[in-house]
């Protein structure tokens, strides 16, 4: 892969301690940037604490780096008021974007979300377009979370024009692991699937989401790309088809064996190489 440290910002988080581990297991050196002052030892070679929005505190965290994984961010529109999550996510893109690029750095993969297409955080009533879920799916935005989104991916791919560098966003769907957050949405959604609905019932392993960011460090084409990654089956126990006839009636389809998810997957296989490793079992 040749390379010697990844900068992970937000790697307090879910995702970012899954990415440290994975760094760790491959040997690749670390440098963690977080908000706060961790509770518990990262496995990071250098851990900065400081602000992703702050261009000095990620310039001096891209110290030796030569790739980046970028997950700053506040992860839904309703914790915070409007302007902060917009703002606060799309200013810590292009700082830590930014000052990599100028820093050198020719790698860089972000986090993006399922939830650009709008209707996770609908503050109106939504359809899908079509389905299976592509790169190509007219976004319905209506929530400063997914404008945030749509705004780090116009980012990513003005730093990697700029920079002439690698830019991978990673349009990631609900993220747990089997002992946290999974389990809970799986029986949630085998009681009310109807809430799954916005999300068609999408999900990943923490330690996928992990692997995809790693393995988008290397994409096999230059330049930038947007790619869904997700589990091949949905967290619901039910049939796909039964759950899109209920709950995306109308909506222009295939038809979707067992409980494949519909979501468009192979452009994660041919760019990144990348397939779930981890998938959800209730056994």
């Amino acid at each position: 892969m040749g390379i010697d440290r990844v900068l992970v910002t937000g790697a307090a988080g879910l995702v970012g301690s899954a990415v440290l581990d994975l760094l760790a297991a491959n040997e690749i050196a670390a440098t963690a940037l977080v908000l706060q002052a961790p509770e518990r030892d990262l496995p990071a070679g250098r851990v900065v604490v400081g602000d992703a929005r702050d261009p000095a505190v990620v310039a001096s965290a891209l110290r030796d780096a030569d790739a980046v994984i970028h997950l700053a961010a506040i992860p839904a529109p309703d914790r915070d008021p409007d302007e902060v999550v917009f703002g606060g996510n799309s200013l810590a893109t292009f700082t830590v974007l930014d000052q990599a690029g100028r820093a050198g750095v020719r790698r860089i993969a972000l986090a993006s979300s399922y939830a650009i297409c709008g209707l996770p955080f609908a503050r109106r009533p939504l359809t899908m377009p079509y389905l299976p879920i592509d790169a190509s799916l007219p976004l319905q935005i209506t929530d400063p979370y997914a404008l945030s989104k749509r705004a780090d991916e116009a980012t990513a791919e003005m730093i990697a024009l700029r920079f002439g560098i690698d830019v991978v966003a990673l349009r990631l769907p609900f993220v747990g692991t089997a002992d946290h957050r999974l389990p809970n949405m799986a029986a949630h959604y085998a009681d009310r699937p109807e809430d799954g609905a916005a999300d068609v019932w999408s999900y990943l392993d923490a330690r996928d989401a992990a692997r995809a960011l790693l393995a988008a460090l290397s994409p096999a084409e230059p330049g930038h790309h947007v790619v869904y990654v997700a589990a091949p089956e949905i967290l619901a126990p039910q049939p796909t088809d039964w759950l899109l006839e209920r709950f995306h009636p109308g909506v222009p389809r295939p038809a979707f064996e067992g409980r494949t998810v519909p979501i468009d997957l192979a452009p994660a296989r041919d760019l990144l190489g990348f397939s779930a490793a981890y998938p959800w079992n209730a056994a």
